[in-house]
């Protein structure tokens, strides 16, 4: 990924103001950092990723949204693939529910970021919809199995940054799937990734036991 660029603080965005056009952007290559001048609510927040849906958008706690190229086809193709193998699964063992790259995960301090890959228990699922009266914006608690996987402009540093932060928010189990080294990393609560070199199979446990996922085509 290229270096992040930055853009002046905006002023308080109105509704019919969230789109950012080329000329806001000003022809910066992204991702770009834009700052507002106060952190936006859910539901602003939620209009500004749907009137810029072909980017991808994540914030942070101060308030700044980083936005990001959409994905290049082989990624999301790639994407598709592990979401779909893990949703089948996920149907058949029905102990939970599965989501994909367009899920938003907003913290309590107003971190958002969105997984490529998620899987969340029926338990969780069933209290997040039920303390909603309306639907459901952004995901208010972590997932329990988040899978990453590096694009091919993601430096690897950031992503694995990004897995760690998962770790950190309560997933009990995460995989970085990264097809530029030929790896797969898996994340357990408090302790050193595993690193696996092109591995055949990757083994499902804790929240997602039982599941089994064939990598030769994230290899090729």
């Amino acid at each position: 990924m290229s270096a992040v660029q930055s853009i002046p603080q905006l002023p308080d965005l109105e509704r019919d103001e969230l789109v950012l056009s080329e000329p806001v952007l000003g022809g910066l290559p992204l991702p770009v950092i834009i700052r507002p001048a106060r952190p936006l609510s859910d539901e602003e927040l939620l209009a500004f990723c749907a009137a810029n849906e072909a980017l991808q958008i994540e914030s942070d706690a101060d308030g700044s949204i980083t936005m990001m190229a959409p994905a290049f086809a082989e990624t999301s193709w790639l994407n598709q693939l592990f979401s779909t193998e893990l949703s089948v699964w996920a149907r058949r063992d029905g102990r939970g529910v599965v989501f994909g790259p367009d899920l938003g995960v907003r913290f309590p301090d107003k971190v958002m970021r969105g997984p490529d890959a998620a899987w969340l228990s029926k338990d969780r699922w069933n209290a997040a919809r039920a303390r909603k009266r309306k639907p459901i914006g952004f995901l208010k608690s972590c997932p329990e199995f988040i899978a990453e996987l590096r694009s091919e402009t993601d430096r690897a540093s950031q992503v694995e940054a990004k897995m760690e932060l998962w770790m950190a928010r309560g997933a009990e189990l995460g995989w970085l799937i990264d097809p530029k080294r030929k790896l797969a990393m898996i994340y357990r609560p408090a302790q050193e990734p595993e690193t696996l070199l092109q591995p055949e199979f990757l083994e499902g446990e804790g929240p997602i036991q039982g599941f089994r996922l064939e990598m030769r085509e994230f290899w090729e």
